[in-house]
């Protein structure tokens, strides 16, 4: 399959990339990776007219800790976020989550606003980035804004960025305190898969490691949208941890999906693994609570 024609931009800072996109608006996309842009083009599912290249904007690039924040780059490659150990050490989530990404191959190609911004209900990123309660920085060019991961997807492919709007940066918060989380992902395979489901846990301790201070969890592949688990979060919060408990949770989640039937899996099948593998993640985030 062929490209259909387009109007190629390449800008040398991300002020020039704002410009493009203030100018061509719907009738432009950004391109970085291109594993979700490019194979769509091709397929004929969209058609811009213009693309902008970002892939090389210093800033959009980088992964560093500012004010307690790890902020990664929009055109930071997956891979690299999966090799950080800055990221693995302070938000271990988004490092399994991007671990779990496609394949090597498709790592070393795709971005971490790529994986936000194609809206996938499936994504890998999306889930543990909602865990940490992370934002996206979007730039326009006369503005700015932050919006939190969970609002940022209104739809399958769809999201509230706009036209004329870039992913700048991705915001993680790091927790205080006795924290840990973890990301699961259920496929057939273990490489270039979609997730049957996925689900990512965040557990904080209060002072004395005895009770659930904060919770949340975030599962993918059960709804249009990665959606938190509301029923879940709110039962463990300021109970005492234990598998009990977490198997409760687990069922709590499982009611709160709100899977499909297709060739992968069953909606009766998502559900019952909703169940386990909420009660794993948070099990798991717990254990890494206790050691931080």
């Amino acid at each position: 399959m062929l490209l259909p024609q387009f109007d190629y931009h390449e800008p040398q800072t991300l002020s020039e990339a704002c410009d493009i996109m203030a100018e061509f608006g719907d009738k432009a996309k950004a391109l970085a990776g291109g594993t979700d842009l490019l194979v769509n083009m091709k397929k004929k599912l969209i058609s811009p007219q213009h693309v902008v290249c970002v892939d090389r904007l210093a800033e959009m690039k980088g992964i560093r800790t500012s004010g307690g924040t790890v902020r990664i780059g929009a055109a930071e490659k997956v891979a690299d976020i999966a090799s950080s150990q800055e990221i693995s050490q302070k938000v271990e989530a988004v490092s399994l989550g991007a671990q779990n990404l496609g394949s090597p191959l498709i790592r070393n190609l795709a971005t971490i606003a790529g994986n936000l911004g194609s809206a996938r209900p499936a994504a890998d990123l999306p889930p543990s980035l909602m865990a940490y309660g992370a934002k996206v920085l979007l730039k326009s060019k006369n503005n700015e804004r932050e919006v939190k991961v969970e609002e940022l997807f209104k739809g399958p492919g769809e999201t509230s960025i706009g036209p004329d709007e870039l992913i700048q940066e991705i915001l993680v918060p790091i927790p205080s305190g006795m924290y840990g989380a973890h990301y699961i992902k259920l496929g057939v395979r273990r490489a270039l898969e979609i997730s049957i489901v996925n689900v990512a846990a965040f557990v904080q301790l209060d002072q004395d490691g005895k009770h659930i201070r904060e919770a949340r969890v975030v599962l993918g592949a059960v709804a249009p949208i990665p959606i938190r688990a509301l029923s879940a979060e709110n039962l463990v919060k300021g109970e005492s941890p234990s598998i009990s408990l977490f198997e409760k949770a687990g069922e709590a989640a499982a009611s709160d999906a709100k899977p499909i039937d297709d060739f992968r899996a069953s909606a009766e099948y998502r559900r019952d693994m909703v169940a386990v593998l909420t009660k794993r993640a948070l099990n798991t985030a717990y254990e890494a609570a206790t050691k931080s």
